[in-house]
């Protein structure tokens, strides 16, 4: 009924609940916030506004706690009712305690606006109990449903019942006497009494899988509606549901096996709570309806043959719910097999091997490195050699795929990750490694030397220890006395620029050795192997020396020395219990003393020391370890001889560098130093030189260029056309256009027949850095060559193969000691004598040198460890053999 005692009906055209504002009210725009009023006044007037109720309101006095905006002096006086504070009827509306004001003489001011407090909003409360009210409404309706389910059910239990009462007393009165048909009523009486605990037994577990399922809806909807009615209103906690959706994804990242448990447990739940609302609902046994549901869901079309409405709802339920956990299994199996692919894709795996080699780091001479090992493993039917970089395994396997040689059995495995973590290494098996191989990164010497640094600290950390050594490339000589510090007995190291600028300065020195350090540093000719011979303790290197027929043996280590490797030692000295022979052989299999040859005796022969003569030396381009190169040089050449520097590099700047890497120009001894500014791949400025006086060219690859293989190859072959054809124009023509070491087809007057000619004259060593520019060179024969990144990688290879190996290439290196040098045949032969192989070796022990190859006069390449060592032959004076000798 209308609350107004007014029963005429409201004006049609008006609002009911949102009268018009009357025109002496502010326009909408104007009003405050706190002057609009939520709820209109419980005192409403169904009759348009007149004249006299156009008025201003009077102004609000303390007791009132009316919100209408301009309320009636009647109403104010006699309101038609006064509603009390727990009315239901305004729950809704915002509640305040009436409490009487004082009295004053002081007139009122006027109505402030009045403003809203900070509560929570009316709205999200009743949003929030009208979700209850619709929840509950849900729940009886579903609970009146099953009711009504639950009766039927019971009516037909009751039917059943008495129909096999009945049936039963009806054969006992024909098959028995009166007395059984009290027995059978006695029975039929308890199977009914029976009924009724399983009846209330099917109720409560259908009543406990509804609750079991819906309380922690329930919980998780409202649950932080009762955390905000516990804490203050400035209180910061974070919410219960919060915490606990941070606490659930915890424990999913954090648990590996978290997903699958979590799978497991919600599948046995819906199997539990599907069997006991089975069991609510059908006459099957808890066992029958377990397994019911089961078949429900690993089987979602099961459901086909329930009957009932009770039956198939709570079927169709458990299937639905069956196709959302085989989803999830599904989503979590294909995410787990992606994920083991994408590790697999990207070397994440572990590597389960023993005695391989592995290699940490990327760089240009992984590909010859890789080769030289794979050669070496070759007689025994392959090995694996693991890189780890930090690179993705993809890349690394497709560069490696490109690289044009064969792995010859050799498995080359790729894992991605950094040297510098402990896990990764373990990764990869780095206990059991054979051997360990640091290759430096490409771009500044000092950092990738202190990173080198790094990485055998982390080695040296492993808590399994090592099984192998480890081969550090540096690229600073000055750094490899801390690398030993740090590595100790484990590391072996190489440092590249080192070992590539003394085999350039002896190249130049003697040409054709470049050749010869090539087909030895790699394992595809000939190399150094050490070996223990019990059967040749008592015997004097002399004997030993001829004792080889597919060997050449150069060395001993010593053990009476702990181990000290001699080159070329005395012909008198015996060798010791085990001592071990140093050889270069094709493999380390391949050969095995056997015994002495008959040979002729040694014939004594003139022992001729060439005295050294001053040379001229050209030095193009800038190094960083040239004032290394000096010092060598220096020791290398006799006293008088010059050393020109011609690079782009300030002179001032030039000395400065040279000061700063360690040079004291006070102790040269052997050479002085003439600079020179101009860039070499500038005709003009080569042509200021005096290229035609200088013995020996050395074309640097330039520090600026360095880094790029390609660039810094087409910069040294523009630089040694460029000088070769100045050195043609230059000097006069001659006829035999061959050299003693050089020999090519080319036509005379040709360029390339010039500039061979201008070989003859001075000898040049281009260092190169990429395998393909060695080919241009081979076919030009104009340079020799230095191919440095190859060499390196050769280096390493063998020293990765057997660490003992760099103690005979330090040796060779040295400034002091044996070197690899080319002689003449006339230091060893008289002219039209035949002499077998050994009996040559035999004449150069009179000068205490190891003979262990020739170069024929018409033969490109030389021949080291001759397999035919005892046939004689006439040699010619045009000759040459390759000896391990004393530095002169």
């Amino acid at each position: 009924m209308p609350l107004d005692p007014d029963p005429s009906p409201p004006t049609p055209q008006r609002d009911w609940f949102f009268p018009p504002a009357p025109p002496f009210l502010p326009s909408s725009s104007s009003r405050t916030l706190a002057a609009r009023a939520p709820f209109p006044s419980t005192s409403r007037s169904y009759k348009p506004y007149s004249l006299a109720d156009r008025r201003p309101p009077p102004p609000p006095t303390p007791r009132s706690r009316s919100r209408s905006p301009h309320p009636s002096p009647e109403q104010q006086q006699n309101p038609p009712f006064a509603p009390r504070r727990r009315d239901p009827r305004y729950a809704g509306v915002r509640r305040g305690d009436a409490r009487p004001a004082p009295a004053s003489s002081v007139p009122a001011p006027a109505a402030a606006p009045l403003v809203p407090e900070r509560k929570s909003s009316p709205a999200a409360a009743t949003l929030r109990w009208s979700g209850v009210v619709s929840a509950a409404a849900i729940v009886l309706c579903f609970a009146s449903l099953l009711r009504r389910n639950f009766s039927l059910h019971d009516q037909v239990h009751h039917l059943r019942g008495q129909l096999s009462a009945a049936t039963s007393k009806l054969q006992s009165c024909i098959i028995v006497v009166d007395s059984s048909l009290d027995m059978s009523g006695k029975f039929s009486y308890e199977d009914d009494g029976d009924s009724v605990p399983s009846r209330s037994l099917k109720n409560f577990s259908l009543l406990l899988s509804l609750s079991a399922l819906y309380a922690p809806i329930v919980v998780l909807k409202y649950i932080d509606l009762l955390s905000k009615l516990r804490r203050s209103q400035n209180s910061e906690e974070v919410p219960i549901n919060k915490r606990l959706a941070y606490r659930v994804d915890i424990f999913l990242s954090l648990h590996p096996y978290a997903k699958p448990l979590v799978l497991l447990v919600a599948t046995l739940l819906l199997i539990g709570l599907g069997g006991l609302a089975l069991y609510g609902v059908t006459d099957d046994s808890l066992s029958d309806c377990l397994w019911l549901s089961w078949t429900f869901v690993a089987d979602s079309g099961n459901h086909a043959n329930a009957a009932g409405f009770g039956p198939k709802l709570v079927s169709v339920s458990i299937s639905i719910g069956g196709m959302l956990v085989f989803a999830m299994m599904l989503g979590l199996v294909t995410d787990s097999i992606s994920e083991k692919f994408d590790s697999l894709r990207k070397g994440r795996s572990e590597v389960i091997e023993q005695s391989h080699t592995l290699v940490l780091g990327w760089s240009d001479k992984l590909g010859s490195l890789l080769n030289q090992i794979s050669i070496a493993n070759e007689s025994l039917g392959g090995g694996t050699i693991v890189v780890m970089a930090e690179k993705d395994k993809e890349e690394m396997e497709a560069d490696i795929a490109k690289m044009e040689f064969d792995l010859k059995g050799t498995a080359v495995i790729c894992r991605s990750g950094s040297p510098l973590i402990l896990a990764d290494l373990k990764k990869v098996s780095v206990s059991k490694a054979r051997a360990i191989v640091v290759l430096a990164e490409e771009g500044n010497a000092d950092q990738s030397d202190a990173r080198a640094l790094r990485i055998v600290l982390s080695l040296t950390g492993v808590k399994e220890g090592l099984r192998g050594h480890i081969v550090v490339e540096l690229s600073d000589l000055d750094n490899e006395v801390l690398v030993k510090l740090v590595g100790g007995d484990l590391v072996e190291t190489v440092v590249a620029h080192d070992v590539i600028g003394r085999l350039m300065i002896q190249c130049a020195r003697q040409p054709g050795l470049a050749q010869i350090w090539e087909d030895i540093l790699g394992f595809e000719n000939c190399e150094f192997y050490i070996k223990r011979w019990p059967q040749l303790v008592g015997m004097q290197f002399e004997d030993v020396l001829i004792s080889f027929p597919d060997a050449v043996p150069c060395g001993i280590k010593m053990a009476s020395y702990g181990g000290k490797i001699i080159l070329n030692p005395d012909d008198c000295y015996v060798l010791q219990e085990g001592d071990e022979v140093i050889v270069i052989a094709e493999d380390d299999d391949t050969y095995a003393p056997a015994p002495l040859p008959k040979v002729k005796e040694a014939v004594f022969i003139d022992i001729v020391r060439h005295e050294r003569n001053p040379q001229k030396i050209l030095l193009c381009g800038m190094r960083r370890d040239i004032d290394d190169m000096i010092v060598v040089l220096d020791a290398f050449l006799a006293p008088g001889s010059e050393l020109w520097m011609f690079n782009d590099v300030p002179e001032m700047d030039r000395e400065r560098k040279l000061i700063d890497g360690g040079l004291d120009f006070t102790r040269l001894e052997n050479i002085t130093l003439v600079h020179r500014e101009g860039n070499a791949v500038i005709r003009r400025h080569l042509e200021s030189l005096p290229l035609e006086s200088f013995d020996s060219i050395l074309i640097l690859a330039d520090e600026s260029v360095e880094d790029s293989a390609i660039q810094a190859d087409s910069r040294s072959l523009a630089t040694l056309l460029l000088i070769r054809d100045i050195q043609a124009k230059r000097l006069p023509y001659r006829e035999a256009m061959v050299s003693d070491v050089f020999r090519g087809s080319f036509s005379e007057g040709s360029w390339m027949g010039e500039m061979q000619q201008a070989s003859d004259k001075s000898v040049i060593i281009s260092e190169i850095l990429d395998p393909r520019t060695k080919n241009l060179l081979s076919m030009s024969k104009i340079s020799d060559y230095v191919l440095s990144n190859e060499l390196v990688s050769m280096a390493l290879a063998m020293v990765a193969e057997d660490r003992q190996i760099n103690y005979v290439l330090e040796e060779l290196f040295a400034e002091q000691g044996n070197e690899m040098q080319i002689r003449q045949s006339d230091l060893y032969l008289r002219e039209d004598e035949e002499l077998n192989f050994f009996e040559v070796m035999l004449r150069a022990r009179q000068r205490k040198e190891v003979v262990i190859g020739y170069r024929l006069e018409d033969a490109e390449r030389a021949i080291i460890n001759p397999p035919d060592k005892v046939s004689r032959r006439r040699w010619s004076p045009k000759d040459v053999f390759v000896a391990i000798a004393e530095k002169e």
